[in-house]
């Protein structure tokens, strides 16, 4: 990957092309999700191009939903959709449109193109139309219904919308031809039978245009200009300029192909996670383990960070694939100047510092980020009774431990140098309390230049302390077997989740409210989750460890 230079990419030299040669005026783009599921990642790349696009050429920007399809789409994915894109940075204002809206201009248009003589009704069934469609290598056979007469063909369509008809008895096919080396000009399926209720337009209509002949339709009726779209379409826009042609549409869009993001050994397909939603596998659609949008979102991501994703994967037509922690790179670096950096032990034993005063407790001015000085300071207690890390005290450490273990001292960060004097554990072995004693000479700030220490840890003082629930996330796929197994399933990571309910922070962490976001020093990025948490009892999500061996080439 490569960082975002000032050279432009090939479909900003496209455009630029267009409009030298006045093919196009301005520059007209759309985003166009079906609202069958809830965006993810990869969407997000398609989101910033179209309207990036609009806004670097002072043009215009339409969010349409593509609801060709009821027997999939939902209201719920339609909202979630909505506020996906706003918190994305996408602006549509009052352009927002519905492809059902077209419906009555697609029916026209279906049959102007039999009147034409270039669309015909079909009786053949699913597999039969499978069949004599042929193959890569082989023509298709044409239809023995083909032939049917113009005033036949209108009015078996009448009948198939007026309800005459069941699901899948007859299609309306376009007329091109069966010998196309492009399977797609195969006579493809413009209209089928379907009687379903439609969110948008109720139980209006059972006939339901298919996505090819839809989608040219709806970009012609909004006068977009250039329809930006992934790799997958490149073979359908022969019949994406046939449609908009036959269909007799003055000044078609242009259809032009970008490489799709993709991550490695991550969940994206809807299908996918539609499966791990409805098998519970996940907790829903938001999930903060998945790379949908709102998933990312629930997590901690911050739109600027995805941006920064998107920029660094770059606008190309070939296809590659991306790494994960370049995602996670991308939020490091948006977070590390503005996030407050504060103390919360994850997996806590108490510290007792023996020769710290009972029942006293001073307060502490700690920066809240060293990188960003303007952030201040806030206020910590201490005490004799503090927590620190489980993982921070070991009885009979390895080689190059720096922390502490009996007779060895460290530094607790912001206060003081403590040496650890012994330990209790319980019937199984099991560490239960660590004893040190300060040095109240070593106080952060005062100066000191005695003896020094190769360890820092991180604690909390327990009497003014408070608990909540930490989440620590890993990839859904176990990375070491990839992502599918060899009946096809997903290779799950038994590890993707790990809960801390007794997580001690200080005080300034209680008071938060949903999609705050902090450094946990030593620990990671974590956010307020926007679900679980309550007023004064939040749960963190951790959005990414300190640490990654991703680096920018």
């Amino acid at each position: 990957m490569e960082e975002k230079n000032t050279s432009k990419h090939f479909i900003e030299l496209l455009i630029d092309k267009d409009l030298e040669d006045g093919v196009y005026e301005t520059v007209h783009t759309r985003f166009p999700p079906e609202p069958n599921g809830y965006l993810h990642i990869g969407h997000a790349k398609s989101i910033l191009l179209n309207y990036g696009l609009a806004q670097e050429y002072g043009g215009k920007f339409n969010m349409r939903f593509d609801d060709t399809n009821p027997t999939k789409e939902k209201t719920e994915y339609m909202e979630a959709i909505l506020e996906d894109i706003r918190w994305l940075g996408a602006d549509w204002e009052d352009r927002l449109f519905y492809a059902s809206d077209y419906f009555p201009q697609m029916y026209e248009c279906a049959l102007k193109l039999i009147r034409k003589g270039l669309a015909y009704v079909d009786d053949l069934s699913a597999d039969e139309i499978r069949e004599y469609r042929g193959t890569l290598t082989e023509p298709g056979r044409e239809s023995p219904w083909r032939g049917r007469s113009v005033e036949e063909n209108l009015d078996l369509f009448l009948r198939m919308k007026n309800g005459e008809f069941e699901d899948g008895s007859r299609v309306l096919r376009a007329k091109i031809d069966m010998a196309s080396p492009n399977i797609n000009l195969r006579d493809p399926i413009l209209y089928r039978v379907a009687h379903v209720s439609h969110y948008n337009t109720g139980d209006a209509w059972c006939i339901y245009p298919m996505y090819d002949f839809a989608h040219p339709i709806e970009d012609a009726i909004e006068h977009i200009t250039h329809s930006i779209c992934t790799l997958e379409f490149e073979d359908h826009r022969p019949l994406y300029d046939w449609v908009v042609s036959a269909c007799g549409f003055e000044e078609p869009p242009r259809q032009i192909e970008f490489a799709k993001l993709y991550l490695k050994n991550v969940v994206t397909g809807k299908r996918y996670i539609k499966r791990l939603v409805e098998n519970g596998i996940v907790d829903g659609w938001d999930d903060p383990r998945l790379v949908s949008i709102s998933g990312l979102r629930r997590r901690g991501y911050t739109p600027e960070s995805i941006k920064k994703f998107v920029d660094l994967c770059g606008v190309s037509k070939s296809n590659s694939v991306a790494e994960l922690p370049a995602l996670e790179y991308c939020i490091r670096e948006d977070l590390k100047a503005r996030a407050p950096r504060l103390m919360a032990v994850l997996d806590p034993v108490p510290l007792e510092i023996e020769n710290y005063p009972e029942g006293e407790v001073e307060w502490l001015d700690i920066p809240l980020n060293v990188e960003n000085e303007e952030m201040g300071s806030r206020r910590v207690p201490f005490g004799r009774h503090l927590f620190i890390e489980r993982e921070d005290f070991m009885i009979v450490p390895p080689k190059k431990y720096f922390r502490l273990f009996p007779g060895n001292e460290v530094r607790l960060m912001g206060a003081y140098f403590v040496r650890c004097t012994g330990f209790e554990t319980d019937e199984e072995g099991r560490v239960t309390k660590v004893k040190a004693v300060y040095d109240p000479e070593t106080k952060s700030g005062s100066g000191f230049e005695g003896r020094k220490v190769k360890g820092t840890i991180h604690w909390v003082e327990a009497t003014a302390c408070g608990t909540v629930t930490a989440r620590l996330y890993e990839n859904l796929i176990d990375e070491e077997k990839g992502m599918f197994n060899e009946e096809g399933g997903l290779n799950l990571n038994p590890r993707s989740l790990t809960v801390c309910p007794d997580c001690r922070v200080e005080p300034a962490l209680l008071d938060t409210k949903p999609f705050d976001r902090f450094q946990f020093v030593r620990n990671g990025y974590f956010c307020v989750d926007c679900r679980d948490s309550l007023p004064g009892a939040p749960v963190f999500n951790r959005i990414v460890p300190l640490k990654s061996s991703f680096r920018l080439n």
